[in-house]
C-alpha cells in the first residue's frame, strides 16, 4: 500500500479521518506506525497529500490530513475486455487501476461462459475493492469508470460508435500482419477477447466500427498478461 485511501465516510470532522479494518491493520503491521508519524494519503476521486497520526490503537486510527496534490493523469484509454474468469478478473481490475486506464468496459462475447456474469466479483462493491487496491499501489485516487455490457452485438453496433469516437480503434487478435503501435499520443479504444480470443464474426463486427486487428507477436498470451503488455506498448 503506497497510498492510504480515504473516503468521505471516514471523515467525521473537517480534515480528520477515523479508519478501522484492513487499512488499520496495514498501518499497524506493515508501516508499524506511531502517533506523530505522517503517512501519504488521498481521498477517493479527490486530492492527495499527507496525514499525521493523532491516535492509534488496535481498534482505530485517527488522522489529521492535508490534501493539496493532484493525482497522476489517466491514460486516454478505453479498454473493452471480454469478461474473463472471475479470479483473473480480480487481478485485471487491480492492473487496470494501477496502470491508469480511464475506462473499462466488461463485455460479453461468444467464448465468455454465461456463469461468469453471475460472479459475486461483479458486484459494485467487489469491483471497487479491487480498483482501490490498484490505486493504492499506484498512488492514485481516481477510480476508473467501469461499464458492464452483457450483449455483444447491440453494444458494438449501438453504443460503441459514440464511446470510441475520435479515438484510435484497435482489437487485439493473434496471427495478423499488423503489429500493435507503440507510444501513441492520442486516445485509444482497445478491445481484448477472453481466452481463445474473439471469433471471426466478432472481429468482423468490430472491423465494421473501424477497429483494426493488431498483434504482439507469435506467442499467445494469457489475457491478464496481454492487458499489461498492450497498455505498456501503447503508452
Amino acid at each position: 500500500m503506497n497510498l492510504l485511501l480515504l473516503t468521505p465516510q471516514d471523515c467525521h470532522q473537517s480534515n480528520t479521518a477515523i479508519l478501522t479494518g484492513r487499512r488499520l491493520q496495514h498501518v499497524l503491521a506493515i508501516h508499524q506506525a506511531q502517533v506523530g508519524q505522517t503517512l501519504r494519503v488521498g481521498m477517493v476521486n479527490g486530492l492527495m497529500g499527507e496525514a499525521e497520526i493523532i491516535r492509534l490503537d488496535e481498534q482505530e486510527l485517527h488522522l489529521h490530513f492535508n490534501l493539496t496534490q493532484t493525482p497522476p493523469p489517466k491514460l486516454p484509454l478505453t479498454l473493452l475486455l471480454a469478461l474473463p474468469r472471475p479470479k483473473m478478473l480480480k487481478r485485471i481490475l487491480q492492473t487496470v487501476a494501477t496502470m491508469g486506464v480511464e475506462r473499462l468496459v466488461l463485455m460479453n462475447s461468444y467464448r465468455v461462459e454465461k456463469s461468469f456474469w453471475h460472479s459475486p466479483f461483479l458486484q459494485p462493491e467487489a469491483i471497487e475493492h479491487e480498483l482501490i487496491l490498484g490505486l493504492e499501489q499506484a498512488r492514485d485516487t481516481i477510480l476508473p469508470e467501469v461499464i458492464l455490457e452483457k450483449r455483444f452485438k447491440p453494444f458494438v453496433e449501438d453504443r460503441l460508435p459514440s464511446l470510441s469516437a475520435d479515438s484510435l480503434r484497435l482489437v487485439a487478435h493473434p496471427m495478423v500482419e499488423q503489429s500493435c503501435p507503440r507510444a501513441v499520443n492520442q486516445p485509444v479504444t482497445l478491445a481484448i477477447g477472453c481466452e481463445g480470443g474473439f471469433i471471426p464474426y466478432e472481429i468482423d463486427l468490430l472491423a465494421q466500427q473501424g477497429f483494426i486487428p493488431v498483434e504482439l507477436g507469435e506467442r499467445i498470451l494469457r489475457v491478464e498478461t496481454a492487458v499489461t503488455a498492450l497498455i505498456a506498448r501503447l503508452y
